[in-house]
């Protein structure tokens, strides 16, 4: 896939996040859940790269925020589950591992590094327990559609290619 094609790519997938945002969240106590964007964090991971859904999670999350529907955990949550999905598929080339490093880098890394933020800016302690299973919730419902919907697609992709085709995509 060429530059311009990801960059058009990862604008509509911000577009897609920011505009559900309103609409598609589950307030938890201090945090906003928002399952979408660990859906669109998967895609991006698989499909983009890991600067590309990096640069995604944070514009989503910075545009969430300025229009007051996202908080401040979206940044760590969404860029570091992001991340991690994508290197993992990077270097895997297996969706299962994308949906993993989403869960695992949002769902526990993004949930720990949201507790000194929700200190720090909050004023108040933040039961760093209690964001665990929130984020963890979260990431799961969001990257299970991720994961299903990428593999539906391998799958009628893979079978409408030819036997020359598909040895190509496998190497």
């Amino acid at each position: 896939m060429r530059h311009t094609q990801k960059l058009t790519l990862t604008a509509m997938m911000m577009a897609i996040g920011t505009l559900t945002s309103h609409m598609l969240f589950i307030p938890l106590g201090i945090v906003k859940v928002f399952p979408v964007q660990h859906f669109i964090n998967v895609l991006s991971a698989v499909l983009l790269g890991p600067y590309y859904a990096v640069f995604q999670a944070f514009g989503i999350s910075l545009l969430r925020n300025v229009m007051g529907t996202g908080s401040i955990f979206a940044f760590p949550g969404s860029m570091i589950g992001a991340f991690l999905a994508a290197y993992l598929y990077k270097k895997t080339s297996k969706v299962g591992f994308a949906f993993a490093g989403e869960v695992v880098g949002t769902g526990i890394i993004g949930a720990i590094a949201s507790y000194p933020i929700a200190t720090l800016f909050l004023g108040r302690e933040a039961a760093l327990f209690g964001m665990v299973p929130a984020f963890f919730a979260s990431t799961l419902v969001g990257s299970a559609l991720g994961f299903v919907l990428l593999k539906v697609f391998m799958k009628n992709a893979a079978g409408s290619m030819g036997a020359e085709q598909q040895t190509a995509v496998k190497e």
